[in-house]
Parts: C-alpha cells; structure tokens; sequence
C-alpha cells in the first residue's frame, strides 16, 4: 500500500469493544436492546474495513447477568469472526461478569469444586506487543479495586520491557466521570495502581464501563475509554440523571506505531454515504510522486468567479 503521509503504516492494529452485557436465550436487554445484533453489527463493520486486527480485546461486562449460555451465544458470535479476520480474543472481566463462568465458559478454565475462583488476570503477547488483561472486580460489588497481590503481580510482570511496549486492559477506567451515580462505582485505589505503571513500558490503558467514550491521562498514559455496544449513557441528560439510551453504540481502533498509540471511535451502524474516493482515484495518486500528490489533492480549487 502506498503511504501517502509521512507517517509508516502501524506495527500493530488492535480492536476494543466493551459492556456487550449478552443475557442468555438472546433476551433483548431491558426488554428493548438487541444487544446481540449490535455486536454482530459491530464485527461486520471491523471485518469488511480490512483492518486485519491482530486482536480483539473486549473490556469486561460480557454478560449481563452472568448466564453461562450468554457466554456460549457470545463465543458463537465473535470467535468465528476473529478467525476470520486471523484474531486473537482477549476477555477482560468487568463488574457484572462472574469469575466461575468467566473462566470456565470464556477461558477453558475449570475451577476446582469450593475454592474461591481467583482473579482473571492474563497476559497475551502480540509479536513485539504485549497485552496485560487486568480483573479489577470485586465479588459481589460494581465498584473495582486492585488486590495488593494483583498489583505486586503487575509489577513483577512490567519490570521486563516487551520491545513494542504494553497495553493494560482492565473493565474500570482509572478516570473521574462527570456522571455522579457512576462515580460511585469507580475504580478503587487508583494512586496504588499508578504506582506501579508510572515509569514503566505501558504505554495505553483500554478500558470500559462508563458506556461511552472518553479519553483521559493517568500517571502519564493515555487511558481510552470504548463505548458501549450495548447502550451507552447520556452525557446531556440533566445533572444527576443517569439516562442509558439505545444509540451512539462504537467501538474503538487502535494502531499502534513505533512512537504513538492512536485510538479511532467507529460508529455502530450503517449511514448515508454523502461522498466518496474511489479506488481508481486512490490508483492514479499512488501512481504520482510525493509532490505531485500534494498539488493534486492539497490545492484548493480556485473559487468560482
């Protein structure tokens, strides 16, 4: 492909949906969200881009109610789309996932009879990239938190650099929200975590939860936060109103260059086209010099007399 900028083409392309929140016999959320059709909307759209991502991380709220065949529907859904598109799934958990189900249904795992299912937490290698998954639930609460055994985990893990750096994953963005009620649900302990990362080769942090798209700075990284596929909240509602809409559903690209992560909001949808390029156009600047492409495509036309 030509590089028309001056920018190469990225080391890595990575996917980041979020809060799919699947109930089980494909029940509409609420009784109004077709929660299944939008993810599937969703991953048709990331396949017929030709992004060609090498994974597909999904940051917690999976499951609605934790229903093990929610997650049996979920894994019919997206991994025959992963392969497809030549992806590995990585599953993060989040506040109304269960770690039983989580690990036997999503992971393979199986957890012994009568013990505790311990946190989720993976780390996945991409080439040069590395990718921690991080469980930041609490059992029994939506709120998140880190354990100290988590964190001296994590710590241990990032004392080794991966030659492309790291992307954290975790379901709780470690962000202020200016939703009220969601702050209450916020992740715990922040400053501990930030302890640990500052420094360190982690150069994005994905998160979800807040049903929208945010972008925010923590201990010096980027965090991004992906939208909802489910529903996603109203940030125009009034003051102290916590209002779910059906609408504004995306999910996020995210390239990762020698220098730079670069995170991209991809509606959910399909929308009248009102222009295009098309292929023969994009031919015929490939076939130009550098200089040439800039005077054919840069030059404003010369307004009408």
């Amino acid at each position: 492909m030509t590089q028309f900028g001056q920018h190469p083409s990225p080391a890595h392309v990575i996917a980041h949906l979020s809060d799919t929140h699947f109930l089980g016999g494909e029940r509409p959320l609420y009784g109004k969200v077709r929660t299944h059709e939008n993810l599937l909307r969703a991953l048709a759209q990331l396949e017929q881009s030709g992004a060609e991502p090498e994974a597909i991380v999904f940051t917690g709220d999976l499951a609605d109610l934790a229903e093990p065949d929610a997650y049996v529907r979920l894994r019919e859904i997206v991994e025959p789309a992963a392969e497809r598109m030549g992806a590995q799934i990585v599953w993060v958990m989040g506040n109304h996932d269960e770690r039983l189900q989580f690990a036997t249904e999503l992971l393979g795992d199986a957890p012994s009879a009568g013990v505790d299912v311990p946190s989720q937490d993976r780390v996945y290698r991409f080439g040069g990239l590395r990718i921690i998954a991080l469980d930041s639930t609490v059992p029994g609460y939506h709120h998140g938190d880190l354990t100290d055994d988590q964190l001296v985990w994590l710590a241990r893990e990032l004392d080794t650099p991966a030659p492309h750096g790291t992307l954290l994953a975790l379901h709780h963005p470690p962000i202020p929200t200016p939703l009220a009620l969601m702050a209450l649900l916020e992740l715990r302990g922040q400053d501990r975590l930030a302890q640990v990362i500052r420094g360190t080769d982690v150069r994005g942090i994905l998160a979800g939860h807040l049903h929208y798209t945010t972008h925010s700075l923590f201990a010096g990284v980027p965090v991004s936060v992906a939208a909802a596929t489910c529903y996603t909240m109203d940030l125009s509602a009034p003051v102290n109103h916590l209002s779910g809409v059906d609408g504004s559903q995306a999910f996020n690209l995210v390239h990762v260059y020698d220098d730079q992560v670069v995170h991209s909001v991809v509606p959910i949808g399909v929308f009248p086209e009102v222009t295009r390029f098309t292929d023969v156009f994009l031919e015929q600047l490939s076939s130009l010099t550098p200089d040439e492409r800039l005077e054919a495509f840069s030059r404003k036309a010369p307004p009408p007399l």
